[in-house]
């Protein structure tokens, strides 16, 4: 089965996605997300200039080959532009696999290791009583697992909090908007907003929080160790990763269990977080990370060390990601959670999907592929708007992390 076509569709159904659809001599069809939020473009001309004029006439079925020649092939290896192309084919291609064995796409990777996925959702509040009250309406909704978010005092925005409380989408300018930080706000608040909802609700829900790498290793330490009353299910991305003996570190201060990974593009960059159990969870993400192919070789010499995956899923990854996603989390052996942030009405035309969310967790569905297909007529219907991701400056100027 011959690759014969392939294209890039880029559409704005509410936020930007990248599709790569590619066909195939016997008429089958596999789509692939590509999506590189804020940088949405840059795939796709990779995808357009450099990737695609490589796939037509290659034998479909040759997944691996196919992958190590995009990325080998390239000589520039990693980084998130090419290992966003390259998961774009990754999973167009599964997805034709699995159509033409007429099974859903976990089938192929060894079949279910569980009858369904937990998921979290994103709750946010301008102040701790807000973030409190729509904790309330994530268990209502039947979540098991909610991630908290909350204002800070003196900050006139925050990462995390929102006006659209279901739909957050942070990429909110034509140019980067700027925001301003403080590190000591944030952490004299955040203890606060959990122990109000332990409080509240008590210990039979998981509590999550994002940090979104704005500590430094001792400060994240500390924060973590003051969390340790309130059992957070994770704290995520305590601090920067590049260097990641730091998160040792945080080892030696606190027992709350870490995560990070959702801007992983590789194996590599998880290597020695791993192999020393400095994490608990890692986040990477299908499209960011090399596809499927990859991401199975990273949750596998995971399972190791103990360390459970808990896949990224904001709606900066299309549907076509989060399709994906839930047939490798019924598959993977040491899953551990799924990020499930809805996507607009819009958004869910665009990309008419198998999966579905039931009080609490999620089922990929059972169609042969992973599920999730593009209309283009519509899609067409929703131009590229150029949109960037904020920035951070502390209260003294310098440039931080958002």
């Amino acid at each position: 089965m011959k690759i014969k076509a392939a294209r890039v569709i880029v559409t704005c159904p509410d936020r930007n996605f990248v599709t790569l659809k590619i066909e195939t001599d016997q008429g089958l069809t596999g789509i692939g997300d590509a999506t590189l939020n804020g940088r949405e473009l840059a795939v796709a001309s990779y995808l357009n200039d450099h990737v695609i004029p490589c796939l037509i006439g290659r034998d479909a079925h040759r997944i691996e080959d196919i992958w190590h020649y995009l990325y080998r092939g390239a000589y520039w290896r990693r980084g998130p532009v090419t290992m966003t192309a390259i998961a774009a084919v990754d999973t167009a291609l599964w997805d034709i696999k699995a159509k033409a064995a007429g099974l859903p796409l976990y089938q192929l990777l060894g079949g279910r290791s569980r009858d369904k996925v937990m998921v979290y959702g994103h709750a946010n509040g301008r102040d701790i009583e807000e973030t409190s009250d729509e904790v309330q309406r994530y268990i209502e909704m039947g979540y098991r697992a909610i991630r908290a978010q909350s204002g800070v005092p003196g900050l006139a925005s925050t990462y995390g909090v929102s006006h659209d409380k279901m739909f957050y989408e942070p990429a909110d300018g034509a140019l980067p908007t700027e925001n301003i930080w403080s590190t000591e706000k944030y952490l004299d608040h955040v203890p606060k907003l959990f122990d109000k909802l332990r409080e509240r609700f008590g210990f039979e829900h998981h509590l999550l929080h994002d940090v979104h790498h704005r500590l430094t290793p001792i400060e994240a330490g500390r924060l973590g160790k003051t969390l340790e009353p309130y059992r957070l299910f994770w704290m995520e991305d305590a601090t920067p990763a590049e260097n990641q003996d730091a998160f040792r570190l945080i080892r030696q201060h606190t027992v709350t269990p870490l995560a990070v990974g959702e801007i992983f593009s590789s194996i590599w960059d998880a290597k020695d977080l791993i192999q020393n159990q400095l994490i608990d969870y890692i986040r990477a993400t299908v499209v960011h990370a090399g596809g499927i192919t990859h991401l199975r070789r990273l949750a596998d010499f995971a399972s190791l060390y103990q360390v459970r995956t808990g896949c990224h899923g904001a709606t900066d990854l299309s549907p076509v990601c989060m399709g994906a996603a839930l047939h490798f989390d019924i598959w993977a052996p040491n899953f551990g959670v799924q990020e499930y942030m809805r996507h607009t009405e819009a958004t869910d035309a665009v990309f008419p999907h198998a999966y579905s969310f039931e009080q609490g967790y999620m089922l990929p569905g059972d169609v042969p592929g992973h599920g999730v297909e593009i209309d283009e007529a519509l899609a067409a219907k929703y131009p590229y708007k150029p949109s960037y991701l904020p920035v951070n400056r502390l209260e003294d100027g310098t440039l931080w992390h958002w």
